[in-house]
C-alpha cells in the first residue's frame, strides 16, 4: 500500500471539514422546520409553500451529502453540488421569496474552487507516477 501524498491527506481533511458543514446545515433545517428555531415561525406547517419544498429537500439532501463526504465515496460531492446548487437558486434567483445570503453563495463558491484544484493536483500526482512507474518508456 503506497503512503498517500500530502495532497490526498488534505484533500481528506478538507472533505470532511465540508462533511462537518453539510451536517451543521442539514440540523439547521431540520431546526427550522420541527420549530426549533426562529421562535417557532420556521414550523412546516407554517411556511409557504416555497420554503416548504426547498427546506424539506435540504433537510433531507445536506445530512446524505455530510455522509457521503465523511466517507470519501464518489457520490458524496455529486450530492453536496446538488445540495448547493439548490441553494445558489434560491437565494441568487429567487431573492424575494428566500432573501439573500451572499456569505452563503461566497462559501458554496470558494468549496468548489479548492474541490477542483485538490482534483487537479491529485490527477497531476497520478499522471506523474503513471510515468514513473512505466518500464517501456524511452
Amino acid at each position: 500500500m503506497p503512503k498517500p501524498s500530502l495532497a490526498e491527506i488534505l484533500f481528506g481533511w478538507f472533505l470532511r471539514m465540508v462533511s462537518v458543514a453539510c451536517f451543521w446545515f442539514a440540523l439547521e433545517y431540520w431546526a427550522m422546520l420541527i420549530g426549533f428555531s426562529h421562535g417557532g415561525a420556521g414550523r412546516f406547517d407554517l411556511l409557504p409553500p416555497q420554503w416548504r419544498a426547498a427546506a424539506t429537500a435540504l433537510a433531507v439532501v445536506y445530512p446524505v451529502a455530510a455522509i457521503g463526504l465523511w466517507l470519501f465515496v464518489s457520490w458524496g460531492p455529486v450530492v453536496w453540488v446538488l445540495a448547493a446548487a439548490v441553494e445558489i437558486a434560491m437565494y441568487e434567483f429567487y431573492p424575494g421569496i428566500f432573501g439573500t445570503r451572499p456569505l452563503l453563495l461566497l462559501l458554496h463558491g470558494s468549496v468548489a474552487v479548492t474541490f477542483v484544484l485538490f482534483r487537479a493536483v491529485l490527477f497531476y500526482q497520478r499522471l506523474r507516477q503513471a510515468r514513473k512507474v512505466r518500464v517501456d518508456s524511452p
